[in-house]
């Protein structure tokens, strides 16, 4: 246990290392880290890591799901359902399809039942990768929103698959119509439970005397119970976690405090850093093991038809993505779309962002040694082909996908306001509606209290910096000149102020605590003018 706890202390202390050098590169880090583990998995001496796939889909996929879906915006993903509907469901079935019938004719003595197991495991793309390259690269709203939405879902629908087909190969048989049936219980229930157990910590959060800490706590509790409780009854885990994160993120502004959002943000912040960091280390880590386990299979042709496989992975996703671009333009015809006429740029990258991750990987370890009496055949073929598919894409699309989006010049087709433009216009709307309220309703004590005096002071210089920010907005050059050398006279400001608190918690008659206060509250005025300009 102490030999256990020192090696994950020491991967996590490598995980950062290779972040820093994703930075320094400009590169998505699941890619870095990926490649850090095969390298290091190569190192002579060091202790194997194994995954434990229970370990991944209990203690790493609830909290990490759960994370994505409370920063979905619910009215983007509502806005996109029906794209993000049919990717999440339909086209990881169509390529569970796909690979069931080529991996069939492809791989010597592969059955259909085991070319749908492994259509289900490597159909879902990866949610974490394709964030992570789309927040270093200027790309439309709409293509984060859809990425981030059918990431969501589409985990549910492929370990569906993977289940039935789990079954179909160890039984021998399948029935269509029970599959059906049992497909849409799981959905649906897994569903009502996410909302169920979303209902008790929505009272938990409402109506209970928490404090801050607690309310962290209880939304660090809140995926495991719902995706136990729904995996219990059998029903789809992951979309109670989805569903019942929407549910909570929905209301968090009604149940949570201001304290209780600003600590949970920076809780949830380094859990999922630290979660994310050590699945996609693993899975870098975990070569030798699934080189070793093809026992007398050849390696030569396993890597073969891995990469056939994941080219097959590929074109289909991205066929997938122009057939629905063809397909929305002809509906549009009949009902109201988001957009009627897509084109073919934003579906190509919709198309290349389809990483594998984590989740394939875990569900192809979780496949049993032995089915029945007899070894579960081609499970070490499975288990490679799905880590060629991960490393493939996660490698080839990753890197090349920024590159994607900047020779195509994607533009914003959704809003006409850069986020900068929108900033400062809410600011704008913000102080202008703080100074009314002042005004209309409280202007008898404006007049006699000399501190609501000095907040509408405050907030007049800001409305009017604001105003003439936006003013000069057209003057590009002017503008970032001026918005520069305004960071640096207020970074410098800000310097000054921590020294001076510096020498002052040096005196005696000072309270400690109170320079801590302030401290912190320098630190969110410089991560404020950050966040704004």
């Amino acid at each position: 246990m102490h030999a256990t706890f020192v090696l994950y202390i020491g991967l996590i202390l490598v995980i950062l290392l290779l972040v820093m050098l994703a930075q320094r590169l400009k590169i998505s880090y699941p890619i870095v880290l990926v490649l850090g583990g095969l390298v290091i998995s190569f190192i002579p001496g060091l202790p194997v890591i194994s995954i434990d796939p229970e370990l991944i889909f209990l203690i790493f996929l609830p909290p990490l799901l759960y994370e994505a879906a409370w920063y979905t915006s619910w009215k983007e993903f509502w806005k996109w359902r029906r794209v993000i509907g049919s990717f999440a469901f339909g086209i990881v079935l169509l390529t569970s399809c796909v690979i069931a019938v080529v991996s069939h004719y492809l791989i010597p003595g592969f059955t259909l039942a085991l070319g749908f197991l492994l259509g289900g495991i490597i159909s879902p793309p990866d949610a974490v990768s394709a964030s992570t390259v789309l927040k270093g690269v200027d790309a439309p709203k709409r293509l984060s929103s859809i990425v981030e939405g059918e990431s969501l879902m589409n985990d549910a629908s492929s370990l569906i698959v993977y289940r039935f087909a789990m079954a179909a190969v160890i039984t021998g048989s399948f029935s269509f119509h029970e599959a059906a049936l049992s497909f849409v219980v799981v959905i649906v229930m897994g569903i009502a439970t996410g909302i169920a157990v979303g209902l008790v910590f929505y009272a938990l959060h409402r109506w209970l005397p928490t404090t801050p800490s607690m309310d962290t706590v209880l939304t660090l509790a809140a995926p495991y119970v719902m995706y136990i409780s729904a995996e219990s009854f059998h029903f789809s885990g992951v979309l109670a976690v989805v569903s019942g994160g929407l549910f909570m993120a929905n209301r968090r502004n009604s149940i949570l405090s201001h304290l209780s959002r600003i600590q949970s943000i920076n809780v949830w912040a380094t859990v999922g850093f630290v979660l994310n960091g050590i699945v996609f280390m693993l899975i870098g880590l975990e070569l030798p093991i699934v080189v070793q386990q093809l026992g007398g299979s050849s390696l030569k042709e396993a890597i073969w038809y891995g990469l056939v496989i994941s080219v097959v992975v590929i074109i289909t996703r991205i066929l997938s993505t122009m057939g629905a671009s063809v397909f929305t333009v002809f509906i549009s015809r009949f009902i109201k779309t988001a957009d009627s006429r897509p084109g073919w740029r934003m579906p190509l990258v919709f198309g290349w962002a389809g990483m594998r991750g984590v989740v394939s990987l875990a569900a192809a370890l979780s496949i049993p040694i032995m089915a029945g009496n007899q070894p579960f055949p081609q499970r070490n073929m499975i288990l490679f082909i799905t880590f060629v598919v991960i490393l493939v894409t996660l490698v080839l699309q990753g890197l090349t996908l920024p590159w994607l989006i900047r020779k195509l010049k994607l533009a914003e087709p959704d809003y006409l306001m850069s986020e900068l433009e929108q900033e400062i216009l809410v600011r704008k709307k913000l102080a202008h509606t703080a100074l009314e309220v002042l005004d209309k309703q409280f202007k008898a004590d404006v007049e006699e209290n000399v501190l609501l005096q000095q907040l509408r002071m405050s907030l007049e210089n800001e409305h009017t910096f604001l105003q003439s920010y936006a003013e000069s907005h057209g003057k590009d050059v002017n503008r970032r000149q001026a918005t520069k050398r305004y960071r640096t006279i207020y970074f410098e400001l800000l310097k000054e102020q921590r020294r001076m608190l510096k020498m002052i918690n040096r005196k005696a008659e000072f309270n400690d605590e109170i320079i801590r206060k302030h401290f912190s509250q320098l630190d969110l005025a410089e991560e404020k003018i950050r966040l704004q300009f």
